[in-house]
């Protein structure tokens, strides 16, 4: 055989460490942000934190490096497929900080179902998938797992008309969703979800996967050098695959079963200016961080060369985690800066102003993953003149005319929620009756059953019902 020389150019995203500190740290809640760092300052001779001066107090500021005085490179991208990295759902759980302002608490609970669903309204499933999906979503338990899947499947077909392959289609669809692993059907399916949503040259997960999938998990607990030689890969390598599941969630949805409220604090401000809505952070919801001087000098002074070395990788260490905070700030902004710029509608007049948003439009306008986006505006909440919303209440699915008008949802409920305050005593309004006079509002037609399905998100009761409730 002759042996030749070809170049092959192709283009693929690099994970590199401070990428993956940067995307783990946008996932976190202000309060998850508080305790990291805190970690990251006891564990880092490097890092110290950086106490302002009393008049350099503020609340918030349009700089998104807010947070460190040391320069930071405006070369990392944040920007990734969340399926790009995962990682355990510990730091999703949340924690109590019960010296947060009370003015500021709210029940921040969001349940394992009611995230799947806020997904699968933002998912292009048809109107009959959708049904479908709602049904598979309900049928998820406390876990995260999907238990007696043939059951479900002709429960599908015969109360939905979906086929084998359409309901397979749709759980997949639900399997891409966060948290990782949420829908599978066994544990091995569920690290295998997980796994497949790593980069194919991440560390240990080829031989992870195979372990996996080949059923090969009891073996784990055995002796590490016969597994080895069975499987034909150096010790080394079956240790990677280890440390690489462990890492995994077996139960993807622990991190939705608190059950206590939280304190939570807005990452930021809707702020009315001249020129229209804005976004802007509030910087007083992290500590400041700062390179420690002190022991950055100390690095070409002392002559041990392991404890140069020891220093040199927590600057190294630092670093990135400055760039990461910085990274993570600067894509909240920009998130929540097009959020506001659409939405102003919704903030000066309320939500029979709210405007059809999807994630893929805010994904295609900023040049990010959808993934991206639901992780930025999970968790994350916004002080606006009309309360502090998480940066998910400004989505709203589109109701599309042939014509091509559209309005969003929670303009419809709002305006449903309107008629129905607004009806005479004894008198109340038909589901068909307010389908009419949506349509003479808005141009656009709306279903009846449409009204009924969101009267009823409502907790509005139906207009027999309405005619005997006292006034």
């Amino acid at each position: 055989m002759k042996q030749t020389l070809q170049l092959d150019v192709s283009q693929r995203l690099t994970m590199t460490p401070a990428l993956q500190q940067a995307i783990r740290l946008l996932q976190l809640s202000s309060l998850e942000l508080k305790s990291e760092i805190n970690t990251a300052v006891e564990a880092n001779l490097m890092l110290e934190f950086d106490e302002p001066e009393p008049a350099d107090a503020g609340h918030g500021t349009d700089n998104p490096d807010a947070g460190s005085d040391t320069t930071i490179p405006e070369d990392l991208a944040v920007d990734a497929d969340w399926s790009d990295i995962y990682t355990n759902g510990q730091a999703s759980a949340g924690h109590t900080d019960t010296s947060a302002d009370p003015s500021a608490y709210l029940a921040a609970n969001t349940d394992l179902h009611s995230h799947l669903a806020w997904q699968a309204d933002l998912h292009p499933f048809s109107p009959q998938e959708r049904r479908g999906a709602a049904y598979i979503i309900d049928a998820i338990d406390a876990r995260g797992r999907l238990s007696q899947w043939p059951e479900l499947q002709q429960i599908l077909l015969r109360e939905h008309n979906l086929q084998s392959h359409q309901s397979e289609r749709i759980l997949a669809a639900i399997q891409s969703f966060e948290p990782g692993g949420a829908g599978a059907r066994s544990l091995a399916e569920c690290l295998s979800i997980q796994l497949r949503q790593l980069e194919p040259q991440h560390a240990g997960r080829a031989l992870a996967l195979q372990l996996v999938e080949g059923n090969d998990l009891d073996q784990l607990a055995g002796n590490a050098d016969a597994l080895a030689r069975r499987l034909k890969v150096a010790t080394t390598e079956l240790r990677a695959a280890q440390d690489l599941l462990h890492s995994l969630q077996p139960d993807p949805g622990a991190a939705f079963s608190h059950t206590q409220p939280e304190y939570v604090i807005p990452e930021i401000y809707a702020v009315r200016r001249e020129s229209g809505w804005h976004a802007q952070l509030n910087s007083d919801i992290a500590p400041r961080l700062r390179i420690n001087d002190r022991c950055l000098g100390l690095i070409d002074q002392i002559r041990s060369k392991q404890d140069r070395a020891t220093l040199r990788t927590h600057l190294k260490e630092a670093h990135f985690f400055l760039n990461s905070i910085a990274s993570r700030n600067e894509t909240l902004l920009r998130v929540a800066g097009h959020l506001v710029e659409v939405q102003g509608g919704f903030l000066d007049y309320g939500e029979t102003a709210m405007r059809p948003l999807m994630l893929q439009d805010v994904a295609e306008r900023l040049n990010m993953h959808e993934s991206t986006v639901s992780r930025a505006t999970t968790n994350k909440f916004m002080q606006t003149p009309r309360g502090i919303f998480e940066l998910k209440h400004f989505f709203s699915t589109r109701i599309a005319d042939p014509d091509g008008g559209s309005i969003s949802a929670t303009a419809i409920q709002a305006m449903i929620k309107r008629l129905i305050n607004a009806e005479q005593p004894g008198k109340p309004l038909s589901d068909t009756q307010l389908a009419t006079l949506l349509h003479d509002t808005t141009g656009i037609p709306v279903a009846r059953r449409t009204v009924s399905k969101y009267r009823g998100a409502l907790a509005i009761a139906s207009s027999s019902q309405r005619r005997h409730r006292p006034r």
